[in-house]
């Protein structure tokens, strides 16, 4: 069941939303050589919880941590550990919080240092996929209308993107109903309609759309070695258009 929210409650998104937006905006001036994802994930998790919220990821179905820093070949759902990291990776930090009764879902994919032209263009245009996708954010469109614009501006530069993963609904559960794919023709799927909050987030890959699930369970990476990147915002479907709840103003 798709849950629509009304003003008062979309309000209480935002504030959530903003909080996620300002970890991410403060977690990305320290990526850097030699930093380990563990100390990225307990800065979040301090951060978080000096605002009254809390983690919206540690202890969800057993995950561990505040964020998912997925490096390289990882797609989604990286668990922060001891890992350093190196000049040429690119880590995805995915961070979502629970406040006020409300969860919002956000994700970034920062470079480490210097790294290739290939990489440099998987970080643009999965980064114009997610504000192409969120275009298509308007009363009347369907929830394929977003998933055929992120592919359609993926597939052009050689890239591929990622099926098994996909966007969802967000609200007072931190997945609900309708789920957004990334990819498929337009014109489909339920109607979108004032107050649904949707969580849209491509993955991107260099290579195949293929993936496999290491043995922590987990951590999802791309089934060839090549990189992916990932990038998300929780969006409010208004009279007025999208309103990008997790990007400060």
């Amino acid at each position: 069941m798709i849950v629509c929210k009304s003003s008062e409650e979309l309000q209480k998104m935002w504030h959530s939303a903003l909080i996620v937006a300002d970890v991410l905006e403060k977690i990305k001036e320290f990526v850097d050589v030699g930093v380990k994802t563990k100390d990225l994930d307990a800065m979040a998790e301090e951060i978080i919880l000096k605002t009254g919220a809390k983690p919206a990821f540690k202890g969800y179905n057993g995950f561990p941590a505040t964020l998912c820093t997925s490096i390289n070949s990882q797609i989604v759902h990286g668990i922060p550990g001891n890992y350093k990291l190196r000049e040429g990776d690119i880590v995805s930090i995915d961070c979502g919080v629970y406040c006020d009764g409300f969860y919002a879902d956000a994700a970034i994919t920062e470079p480490v240092g210097k790294v290739g032209e290939e990489i440099k263009t998987l970080l643009r245009v999965t980064e114009e996929a997610l504000y192409q996708g969120i275009e298509q954010v308007r009363v009347g469109n369907r929830v394929s209308d977003i998933s055929a614009a992120v592919q359609a501006h993926v597939e052009p530069y050689g890239f591929s993107v990622v099926r098994e993963f996909v966007g969802h609904g967000i609200g007072k559960e931190l997945h609900e109903e309708p789920q957004v794919p990334n990819y498929g023709p337009p014109g489909r799927g339920p109607k979108l309609v004032e107050g649904m909050v949707l969580a849209i987030e491509p993955m991107v890959n260099t290579g195949g759309p293929a993936h496999r699930t290491l043995e922590d369970g987990w951590t999802a990476v791309t089934l060839d070695g090549g990189y992916s990147a990932h990038f998300e915002h929780s969006v409010a479907v208004t009279a007025n258009g999208p309103w990008i709840l997790s990007q400060k103003i």
